[in-house]
């Protein structure tokens, strides 16, 4: 058995997220051991870097998989591609013994797309969260800045079994731009790992001080409070991308 290291894109807009679940219901997962399966006449099962929900999008989600195969991995990627769907594609596709795309990861980093405009833009839809009013794109940045170093993210997401919610965030910052009337907010977010929902969470409660329903004093009662009753506030699933998956052993 060989096993390969991918790079995968997909829009998530027509599946119930990435992680296989039962028979019938269309993930990520199961289109492309779908693929595999069609490919190599071989049973597979993927794993990830990362189990995006529904909705939720990706440019750099990172996969493995085990199979026999003779042939040169460029040859394996394009066959691949081929069979599936055109809302999943493999980037790149490459041989690595032993490698981990969950346990070797060192950080992960997802972009969050919110638009402001007068009206809803329909080629906007199933990529960005459209907001009804104007946000306040400097008091976003200081709420972003207050989620650098290592905190206790309790009051954004559950964590996994076994596992807590400190988590190390490297990166966080807003970017703004304007395309004729659509105002663009972009929320990058870069950390050792991500609770359920937390990056969703993080930008619900950052669109709430940018249009002035909470201040920054209220926005940090919250974030210290490590209690998830007390924000309610998510984001919907369509404005996010895994943009990026690292490891200790990338060039960049």
């Amino acid at each position: 058995m060989l096993r390969f290291r991918a790079t995968l894109a997909y829009d998530g807009s027509a599946y119930q997220g990435f992680q296989r679940q039962a028979e019938g219901i269309p993930t990520v997962q199961w289109a492309v051991e779908c693929a595999i399966r069609k490919i190599t006449k071989q049973d597979v099962t993927l794993l990830a870097a990362g189990r995006t929900d529904t909705g939720v999008h990706a440019v750099g989600q990172v996969i493995t998989f085990d199979v026999e195969w003779r042939h040169d991995p460029a040859v394996l990627l394009r066959a691949l591609n081929a069979v599936l769907p055109d809302d999943i594609a493999l980037q790149d596709i490459q041989r690595q013994d032993g490698f981990h795309p969950r346990y070797d990861a060192v950080s992960r980093r997802y972009c969050y797309t919110v638009i402001h405009a007068p009206q809803r833009h329909p080629l906007w839809h199933k990529r960005a969260w459209y907001v009804h009013q104007p946000l306040n794109h400097n008091v976003m940045q200081q709420t972003a800045a207050a989620f650098v170093g290592q905190h206790d993210f309790a009051a954004f997401g559950n964590p996994p079994q076994g596992s807590n919610t400190i988590r190390q965030v490297f990166a966080s910052s807003w970017r703004y731009e304007q395309q004729e009337q659509i105002q663009i907010y972009r929320y990058t977010v870069e950390a050792t790992a991500f609770l359920h929902h937390m990056v969703r969470r993080m930008v619900g409660i950052q669109v709430e001080v940018g249009r002035g329903a909470l201040d920054f004093s209220q926005f940090m009662m919250i974030f210290q409070s490590a209690d998830l009753a007390r924000n309610q506030f998510i984001a919907p699933p369509q404005g996010l991308v895994l943009e990026k998956v690292r490891y200790s052993d990338d060039n960049e």
